[in-house]
């Protein structure tokens, strides 16, 4: 049986957390597709908030801790990527942001990701195309072409019969079918690895 592993990321900062309620949706629907179509699926889920202080260390002195270090390969090494994100002020939240510059720029390249965020209203659920689908296509990830966005009203039993289930569903048959086509796992390298034919002999100045 074919494998594929996904990375879930939630921003959620409360406990328990809508944003993380929304990406355990997303990967329930997403591991239901791709089980449909043979593929079993490895999930790592990763808490941001767990990470804060190792995330600003990171950013303060360049060098991730063990556990941040952990999350990064999981995150980079993986076949599809769901990103959840509160909306703050119009935008994804600092700690978003922040686990994202702290990724090499060019490990997330071809990587298929869904994107998804929460808030209180839904006002901010442009926020999804104009703040965040950016910062991916910018690190040359392959987004879904559905992002999905579930405001307060969206939860409950009367959410039930609505089209936050019907937008869940779409988008992970959107990411499914981007994971089942993608060969990146066969193409994720080391990004400290030294360039092909480098060679310590001479030394730097060499000629």
């Amino acid at each position: 049986m074919t494998t594929r592993t996904l990375a879930v990321v939630s921003a959620g900062l409360s406990q328990p957390s809508s944003t993380r309620l929304l990406a355990d949706r997303l990967t329930e629907a997403t591991v239901d597709r791709l089980t449909e179509q043979g593929i079993e699926v490895k999930v790592e889920v990763i808490e941001l908030r767990d990470l804060a202080h190792d995330i600003t260390n990171n950013l303060l002195t360049g060098f991730p801790s063990p556990k941040l270090d952990a999350a990064l390969g999981a995150v980079t090494a993986a076949d599809g990527l769901i990103a959840v994100t509160p909306i703050f002020t119009t935008s994804y939240s600092g700690l978003f942001k922040s686990f994202l510059d702290v990724i090499e720029p060019t490990a997330l390249t071809d990587l298929p990701v869904l994107i998804g965020a929460t808030g209180g209203t839904e006002r901010h659920s442009l926020a999804l195309d104009y703040a965040i689908r950016p910062v991916f296509s910018y690190l040359h990830a392959v987004v879904a072409p559905t992002a999905v966005y579930a405001a307060s009203s969206d939860w409950g039993s009367a959410a039930a019969s609505g089209t936050l289930p019907e937008r869940i569903g779409r988008a992970a048959g959107e990411l499914a079918a981007l994971m089942r086509e993608s060969d990146r796992s066969s193409q994720v390298t080391d990004p400290f690895a030294l360039p092909a034919g480098f060679s310590p002999v001479g030394g730097f100045g060499a000629q």
